[in-house]
């Protein structure tokens, strides 16, 4: 969401187009009464995302000619609480070890139900532990 732009709150840009682009800002702005400044604030609000490659490629340039493909993600939260498969991974063990330990109380854990459940916060603290 765009923040609202308070007065004096701008930026002067000067750049040069090519013509026939340059008509038809012209006369967007006569069609639609409105100043070219504002068409342009509301095209690059709209259309202009430097954190999105895909945005970003629709705009075009010379990267976007020679490129084959883009990746893009973002990294997935960590979760607080972690069940004994998620735990196995992030330990890189057996779930049955997971579930073995958490049994015989030897790694910090509460079952809920039926189900064990850990602390990510608490096992990580527990594995920096001296012994």
């Amino acid at each position: 969401m765009a923040r609202p732009r308070r007065q004096g709150d701008e930026t002067a840009l000067f750049v040069r187009i090519p013509s026939a682009e340059a008509d038809k800002l012209h006369r967007a702005a006569n069609a639609l009464g409105a100043p070219k400044r504002e068409l342009i604030t509301r095209l690059v609000a709209q259309y202009v995302d430097p954190e999105n490659p895909a945005t970003l490629s629709r705009l075009g340039g010379a990267e976007s000619e020679m490129s084959v493909g883009r990746a893009w993600f973002r990294p997935a939260e960590e979760l607080e609480i972690l069940t004994p498969a998620q735990l196995a991974g992030l330990l890189q063990v057996e779930e049955e070890t997971i579930v073995a330990m958490a049994e015989r109380k030897e790694i910090p854990a509460r079952k809920v139900g039926e189900e064990w459940r850990f602390s990510r916060e608490a096992v990580l603290a527990w594995l920096a532990e001296d012994e």
